[in-house]
């Protein structure tokens, strides 16, 4: 899968499907390091009930979530579950637990 195509169904979602209600109350900075052969660095900045996803690092993250573009993929589309990826080892999280936790309610 490449990182583009993940990178467009992440766009998707959290631009233009996520709602607004499960949005409320969060302002933070998610930050995604892909690894593997497609790596890249893109943040999602989360602020007054809308997200937004920016093809760059971001100085500060709240949060920063580390894993490979294949397994990205799969979260994203909902076939490979958040607590079992990180579990396994698939995940890698930096930062702020709990904000962490949330983010599946966003992109799922």
């Amino acid at each position: 899968m490449a990182l583009a195509e993940v990178l467009a169904n992440i766009k998707k979602r959290v631009e233009e499907e996520a709602d607004p209600a499960k949005l409320a109350g969060l302002d933070a900075v998610f930050q995604f390091e892909v690894t593997g052969d497609e790596a890249g660095v893109f943040h999602a900045k989360v602020a007054d009930q809308k997200a937004e996803i920016v093809e760059a690092a971001h100085d500060n993250p709240n949060v920063t979530i580390i894993m490979n573009v294949e397994d990205l993929g799969k979260l994203v589309a909902g076939e490979l579950n958040a607590t079992s990826a990180f579990m396994a080892g698939k995940l890698k999280i930096k930062g702020d637990m709990s904000l962490a936790m949330k983010l599946q309610s966003i992109i799922g």
